[in-house]
Formats: C-alpha cells, sequence, structure tokens
C-alpha cells in the first residue's frame, strides 16, 4: 500500500514520489488485538498492563474482574464496529464517489473554511475519536482499580496514569496535526507529511510522534504545576526556567532557538499562567495601575472580576480542557484577526519537532548520498 507523501517541486509542475505506508507507522506497536483494517485495541504493553491488572485483581479483589473484563470487550466491540467502515488507507468506492488515500491527502491541506468540520471529515474518523475516549476512561478506571484494590505499589499504578495520559496527548494530536495542516506558513511537503500521519492515526488510533512527545509535554505540565507564577510582574521568567532545567535536549532547543519569538513568548505564557492572552493583558494593566507587585492564583479571578481557573492538577482531564480553551482562543484570534498567539504552545512546540526531524532527514540523505 502506498500513498504520497512527499514533494518535489519545479516553477510548472509537481512531481510526487510514493512512500510506503509503513515508514510512517512502529510495526512493532501494532500486536495481536489488532483488527483487520489495523485498529490497535491494546497495544503490546497495554496488553502487558492489563494481564498484570487482571492477575493482581484475581488474587486480591475477585469481585472486580468481571467488571473490568466487560469493559474491555465493550472496547473491542467497538473497534470491530469501526471495521465495518472503509479504510482510509485504502481505495474506496463510496455511495457516490471515490476516494483514495491521495485524494484524502489533498483535500485536508486544500480545505481553508473556518469553523467545526465534523461533517467533513470520514466517519471512520469522528467514531474513531469515541473509541478513544472510551479507552482513556477505561485505563483511567484501571488506574484507580491498581490503586485501590490490586494492591499495586505506586511505581506500577503510575504506569496506567501515564499510559492514560499519553493516549490523551494522541487525541489532543488530532487537533494539533489538524492545526498544522492548514497553516500555509509551512512547507507543502511537511504539510503532507502531517496529513498522512493524521489519516494514519484515525486509521490505528496510535501514533508515534506523538507517543515519543507526550512524556515531555506531560513533564512540562507537572512541573508547571510546582510553580508559583508572579502575577505582578507576568513574566514567568523564573517559572520557565524552573520548567526547561527538568526537560529533555528537545524541550531546551525549542525553548533556546524559538522563545524569543513574541507570539511564541504569549503562547508559553498563557499555558503557564493559566490564563488567556488577553487575560494577561488586562491584569498586567490593572496591577501596574494599581502599584500590586505580586498576587497569587487564588487572587487572580477577583482582580478580573471573573471565574477563572487558574488552579492546576495533575488529572488529564484538566490539561485536556485547558488546552481546549487555549485553541479555541488562538483559532478566534486569528480568525477575528486580534492580537495575541494564534497557536496553542503545543502547536509550536510539534510543528517545531517535526521541522528538526525533517531537517535531520535531509542531512541524513544528504551525507548518504555524498558517500
Amino acid at each position: 500500500m502506498e500513498i504520497i507523501v512527499e514533494e518535489k517541486q519545479n516553477p510548472q509542475t509537481f512531481e510526487y514520489t510514493p512512500v510506503s505506508i509503513d515508514s510512517f507507522f512502529d510495526e512493532k506497536e501494532l500486536s495481536k488485538s489488532s483488527i483487520n483494517t489495523g485498529i490497535i485495541v491494546l497495544t503490546k504493553y497495554q496488553e502487558q498492563l492489563v494481564d498484570e491488572l487482571l492477575a493482581a485483581l484475581e488474587k486480591n479483589a475477585p469481585d472486580r474482574l468481571d467488571s473490568l473484563q466487560q469493559r474491555l470487550n465493550d472496547l473491542r466491540q467497538l473497534s470491530v464496529a469501526m471495521c465495518q467502515f472503509p479504510s482510509l488507507l485504502e481505495k474506496t468506492f463510496l455511495t457516490t464517489s471515490i476516494r483514495t488515500p491521495e485524494a484524502l491527502v489533498e483535500s485536508l491541506i486544500n480545505y481553508h473554511e473556518e469553523g467545526d468540520t465534523v461533517l467533513h471529515l470520514p466517519s471512520k474518523a469522528i467514531l474513531g475519536k469515541g473509541f478513544l475516549v472510551a479507552k482513556i476512561h477505561t485505563f483511567y478506571s484501571m488506574s484507580k482499580l491498581a490503586r485501590d484494590w490490586a494492591k499495586m505499589d505506586k511505581k506500577k499504578v503510575d504506569q496506567y496514569n501515564d499510559e492514560t495520559v499519553s493516549m490523551m496527548f494522541t487525541l489532543m494530536a488530532e487537533d494539533v496535526y489538524l492545526n498544522l495542516i492548514r497553516d500555509e506558513t509551512l512547507h507543502t511537503d511537511l504539510r503532507r507529511e502531517l496529513a498522512n500521519m493524521l489519516i494514519i492515526l484515525w486509521e490505528h488510533r496510535s501514533d508515534q510522534t506523538i507517543s515519543d512527545i507526550a512524556p515531555v509535554l506531560q513533564k512540562v505540565w507537572t512541573a508547571r504545576r510546582s510553580l508559583a507564577p508572579a502575577f505582578g510582574t507576568m513574566m514567568g521568567t523564573s517559572e520557565l526556567l524552573l520548567v526547561s532545567i527538568q526537560m529533555d535536549s528537545q524541550w531546551a532547543h525549542f525553548i533556546k532557538e524559538k522563545l524569543g519569538e513574541a507570539e511564541i513568548s504569549q503562547a508559553m505564557e498563557e499555558f503557564l499562567f493559566g490564563i488567556s492572552y488577553e487575560q494577561i493583558m488586562r491584569l498586567r494593566a490593572i496591577l501596574s495601575e494599581q502599584g500590586v507587585k505580586a498576587i497569587g492564583r487564588d487572587e487572580v479571578g477577583a482582580y478580573l472580576n471573573e471565574h477563572v481557573k487558574t488552579d492546576v492538577s495533575l488529572d488529564y482531564r484538566d490539561f485536556y480542557l485547558l488546552y481546549t480553551v487555549r485553541r479555541d482562543n488562538a483559532r478566534a484570534r486569528k480568525r477575528l484577526h486580534l492580537p495575541g498567539p494564534k497557536k496553542t504552545l503545543e502547536d509550536f512546540f510539534i510543528r517545531f519537532v517535526m521541522e528538526k526531524d525533517q531537517e535531520k532527514q535531509k542531512n541524513d540523505s544528504f551525507a548518504k548520498n555524498g558517500e
């Protein structure tokens, strides 16, 4: 199976080089739980977590086994239902047209309308999001079973929590990919690569790139929880340093190379402070006018005279909720041509990672050809 992913240009024409779909998906992630269409019910690692929990429950809380096994069976039934819909990686004869992976990629790149795209996306993509949400809830329940009933140690319980959060990032990745695919400041070949990655995510409900990036974003979120932003200056410099020194080299390079760009700095402030760019601007003006040097998190709402969620937690639902607020605000600014960040911090970071990976691939290719 081949789909278009790489573009070569000259002033007059476009020449496409087909690349195997296998190059975009790590086959090691496939398992015996994969359905014929490639939907991944459980990865091998997730199967291991399930087996360990079932064994621990059988020993310590056998009355909890049936409900968990039923929940897992429900997931498998959902995947079976999704199999009835055409694969996105194959040429498909639809009711009134023919769909190919190539055409789907190009339609994603060339779509420019604003608003909710739910009615413009393949049915399998929409159904798959529901499947992923059900799977996330299942693993969240498993983390509580591991902690409260299976008598597993904290290290093991954390593995269930981490897997839940990782799947949440996969859910978030759909929005990020769609945002970047429609960003005409990106080179077309990168947008096409992102479109292919999105289609693979829709087909398999798993994404290797996000799996690699998720631990970094999770660490940033965890570090943010321990911070106390200086709401007086609203600069966040000390907080940013505390976040950065706990991260890996990928994040450090992103901070070093990109934080000087105003829009990325604004997106970082939104992430750190937990309030919008507009609220940050208003709060700065209010504090400056009143001569207040610093306030606590719980005072922000009173100064702004509105309810704001500035408290933080490690709950994956809080992360996703606040991400969607920042995402919607960014989209509104872009649509209405307002000042402030037009993308989220996650958008900027994933774009940075993708561009660096693409640059590395090109350099490796040049080096190989020069041998």
